[in-house]
C-alpha cells in the first residue's frame, strides 16, 4: 500500500472527511482491520488566508511546498492537497518535489465524464470559481462551466469563509445554496461541483434532484484508490 500525503487544514472541518472517507474507502475494498497508511501536515488556515486575501499567493505557495517537502521526507508517495483553492499553487509545489500530486480537478473531470456531463455549475470560492487554474483543467476535459452571477459570487464565498470553515451549518444558507443552483440548472449546468471542500458540509445530493459532485468525497476516494493501486 502507498502512503498519501495530506496537506490538510485548509479548513480541518473538511480534513476530517477526508481521513473518514480515505479509511472507510481502504476499509471497503481490502476488509478486516486495514486502514490507510497516510501522514497529514496540517498548517495554520488563518496564515493561508490572509495570503490569500491579499494576493500573496507566492507566500501562500512557500508554505504549502514546505508541507509537500516534509510529507515527502517522511515517506509519502504522493501528495493529496486537502482544498480545491490551493490547487492555485499545485504547479509550484509540483516544481519543489519528486512525487505526484492528486489534483482535485483532474478526479472532478474523471466523475464528471463518467457521468455523461458536459455542462457544470461551478461553486466554491471566489478564486476557484473566476480563475482558471482550475476551470482549465475542466475544459481541457471538454466540460463547458458556468458559474454564478457576481452578487451569487460574493454570497458563496462568504457563506464559505464566514460560516463553513468555522463550522457553522445553517439552515437559512443551505436553502441560499439551492436556490443558487436551481439558477445554474436554469443556465444549463446538468450537474453542480461542490467545488469549495466544505461545501459537503452544507449540502448532501439528498437536498437536490440535480446530480452533485463533491469534491471532497471524489478527492479522499480517489486517493484511496490510488494508495492500493
Amino acid at each position: 500500500m502507498k502512503t498519501i500525503g495530506l496537506i490538510g487544514g485548509m479548513s480541518w472541518e473538511s480534513t476530517v472527511t477526508y481521513y473518514r472517507i480515505i479509511n472507510e474507502t481502504i476499509k471497503d475494498r481490502l476488509g478486516g482491520l486495514h486502514s490507510a497508511k497516510c501522514i497529514l501536515y496540517s498548517v495554520d488556515f488563518d496564515e493561508i488566508e490572509r495570503y490569500q486575501s491579499s494576493g500573496e499567493w507566492g507566500k501562500s505557495a512557500a508554505v504549502l511546498v514546505e508541507a509537500a517537502q516534509a510529507l515527502e521526507k517522511a515517506g509519502a508517495d504522493f501528495i493529496v492537497i486537502c482544498t480545491n483553492t490551493m490547487h492555485k499553487v499545485a504547479p509550484d509545489i509540483s516544481e519543489r518535489i519528486h512525487i505526484p500530486i492528486l489534483h482535485i480537478a483532474d478526479m472532478t473531470a474523471i466523475a464528471l465524464k463518467k457521468a455523461a456531463i458536459r455542462t457544470v455549475g461551478l461553486l466554491g470560492t471566489k478564486y476557484t470559481m473566476l480563475e482558471d487554474f482550475y476551470k482549465a483543467v475542466l475544459m481541457d476535459n471538454d466540460i463547458e462551466v458556468v458559474i454564478p452571477d457576481n452578487e451569487d459570487i460574493k454570497t458563496v464565498n462568504r457563506i464559505i469563509y464566514d460560516e463553513l470553515c468555522l463550522g457553522i451549518i445553517s439552515e437559512e444558507s443551505k436553502n441560499t445554496y439551492l436556490k443558487i443552483i436551481s439558477k445554474l440548472s436554469k443556465e444549463g449546468a446538468q450537474g453542480i461541483i461542490l467545488g469549495c471542500t466544505e461545501i459537503g458540509l452544507l449540502i448532501k445530493q439528498s437536498d437536490t434532484d440535480i446530480p452533485s459532485f463533491d469534491t471532497t468525497l471524489i478527492h479522499a476516494e480517489q486517493a484511496a484508490l490510488e494508495a492500493i493501486k
